[in-house]
């Protein structure tokens, strides 16, 4: 979820669309982290494995810490402003080896939910984003946009077109629950097209590669998902036939950037309708449902998560990067409530401050010098903490500012 606020915001600006309060799918509360920080004793040098560099795919970056996608709201008639151009900019200034923006939608009307976020199509946004690259490269960073389609999740009545049809594999946002007909062979040709124009304009705009937002819920994710893709069409099937309409739209962006820029794809287990859902309970199965999408063209898998630390399948450590890294042989992004002493989740609720795990970083640094994933996603501390990474490097733990929800009304 840009998709961590990985959703759109449809409370307020700033909060993403995931839901459930402070607690987890069992209805138990996440166990806090065991080991709270302890500033004066933590050598700093633990965490070098973090600033280690990486070249991905040819792009050279200076270190393994990824912007998390995070939707923002603050793009007014989906234009993006200096504002926002100035936001990102203190992000490459303060570190971040690579920027993933907030997603932003097509030119396809249905694929926004909120009218207040980007879209990467039409004059004057395509004029703003080209406004967030340049301040970026200058900067010296290296930035992505996230491309994405919120499906059967759109909240038309906060959009510039809401007698619009919302566009859905089967008609449901979560199993079970009709809302409206399934989108026709027609309708998901010009969504798949609208997803390759995005790239084609990215790539016109200076961006230094894509990534694709196929996690949490949202249109790709609605085909993965048994749940609400119940098409009998060339989309609908078992696992391997849900990714098809996943693949046609790589195919297409692949296309449109041509061969030499990174492809990320972004996707996830869990979905904000179900925290407990499951795409793949094997490693098996999770092979044969990555497989299609690698050779369709995706050159590295962001792995959503929770809760980073926690093993994907019984009987082994890997997490869900761990794992997609050693069934396909590509680079792999872990995420999952990086710098923080809590599951991201519970930021949503009532228990909305979270300062930074020290243990936890220790161990992301651990794993990552162990080569299980390649480059770790940060994201609500990188809203608190333009540089987050500067100043976890230099050791200054105490001038780190905890995370607090209610911040989240400005562009800090």
């Amino acid at each position: 979820m840009p998709s961590q606020l990985t959703g759109p915001s449809h409370a307020r600006p700033g909060l993403a669309a995931a839901r459930g309060g402070c607690y987890d799918a069992t209805g138990r509360h996440p166990p806090e982290d065991p080991r709270p920080m302890t500033r004066q004793s933590f050598d700093a040098a633990r965490l070098a494995p973090l600033f280690a560099p990486f070249t991905l795919k040819g792009l050279a970056l200076p270190n393994r810490i990824v912007m998390a996608p995070m939707t923002r709201s603050f793009s007014p008639d989906q234009v993006p402003g200096a504002d926002v151009a100035a936001y990102y900019r203190r992000r490459a200034e303060g570190g971040v080896g690579l920027i993933l923006t907030e997603g932003t939608t097509l030119s396809d009307q249905t694929s926004t939910g909120d009218h207040r976020v980007p879209k990467l199509a039409g004059e004057r946004s395509l004029a703003g984003w080209r406004a967030v690259v340049e301040a970026v490269h200058a900067a010296g960073g290296k930035i992505f946009p996230q491309i994405w389609h919120v499906g059967a999740l759109r909240r038309a009545d906060r959009t510039p077109l809401p007698d619009l049809p919302s566009r859905s594999p089967s008609g449901m946002a979560s199993p079970g629950k009709l809302f409206g007909a399934p989108a026709t062979d027609a309708e998901l040709a010009e969504t798949i097209a609208a997803f390759g124009e995005a790239a084609r304009n990215a790539m016109s705009l200076g961006f230094d590669g894509v990534e694709i937002h196929g996690a949490h819920g949202y249109l790709i994710d609605q085909f993965f998902w048994a749940g609400t893709n119940q098409r009998t069409d060339r989309f609908g099937g078992d696992l391997v036939a849900r990714t098809r309409f996943a693949v046609e739209v790589i195919r297409a962006i692949r296309t449109a950037m041509g061969p030499e820029k990174p492809l990320i794809l972004r996707f996830s287990q869990w979905k904000q309708q179900d925290f407990s859902a499951r795409l793949a309970t094997t490693p098996a199965e999770l092979e044969a449902f990555l497989t299609p999408m690698a050779a369709a063209g995706v050159d590295c898998f962001h792995c959503s998560t929770r809760r980073f630390w926690e093993p994907e399948f019984d009987g082994s450590p890997l997490n869900l990067a761990g794992w997609a890294k050693k069934l396909t042989g590509l680079p792999t992004i872990t995420v999952g409530s990086i710098g923080l002493e809590k599951d991201f989740i519970t930021t949503y609720g009532a228990d909305s401050h979270a300062g930074t795990s020290l243990a936890r970083l220790e161990e992301l640094a651990r794993r990552l010098e162990a080569g299980e994933f390649d480059l770790a996603a940060v994201g609500r501390a990188l809203l608190m903490n333009p540089d987050w990474p500067k100043l976890i490097r230099a050791g200054r733990f105490d001038d780190v500012v905890p995370f607090d929800r209610e911040k989240l009304a400005a562009l800090v």
